[in-house]
């Protein structure tokens, strides 16, 4: 049985591109001590606001606490349904379940394997306070239909 690969966004090139600029990088948070809350966070934090035409951005040391906080600024908890793929990484529901959620996993579009907005319509209940698509492969999930 023969499986066509699925192509998969691969960092290296740009890795090798900008390999002197991102090893000075490092190395000045390396050299300064400033693993996190340091003058290259905030940087980064006032370029990423300005880029993104808002008030204030706030890094976080991975995509779960992204998730995490997101859902805590929607006020996720207790009797809260949030709809989710359930092709994804264990992270994507860990955030809901700590906060007291309670995952609704749904099925995947079998062509783009990203959340099926058939599928959302379908399980959305009264108790539904959010869906939270995750977008696979360097695809973006159907936003507009979601």
């Amino acid at each position: 049985m023969s499986v066509d690969p699925i192509p998969v966004f691969t960092p290296a090139p740009d890795v090798e591109r900008h390999w002197d600029q991102l090893r000075t990088a490092a190395e000045s948070v390396i050299r300064s001590g400033y693993y996190i809350l340091g003058p290259e966070e905030k940087a980064f934090e006032a370029e990423a606001a300005a880029y993104l035409g808002v008030d204030h951005a706030i890094g976080v040391n991975s995509g779960t606490d992204a998730l995490i906080l997101a859902l805590r600024a929607l006020d996720i908890g207790p009797g809260d349904e949030v709809i989710t793929t359930a092709f994804t990484f264990f992270a994507t529901s860990e955030g809901i379940d700590m906060l007291g959620g309670t995952t609704v996993f749904v099925d995947i579009d079998p062509v783009t394997f990203n959340i099926d907005p058939a599928a959302v319509e379908a399980a959305i209940t009264e108790r539904t306070k959010a869906i939270l698509p995750v977008h696979l492969f360097g695809q973006a999930a159907d936003m507009d239909a979601l």
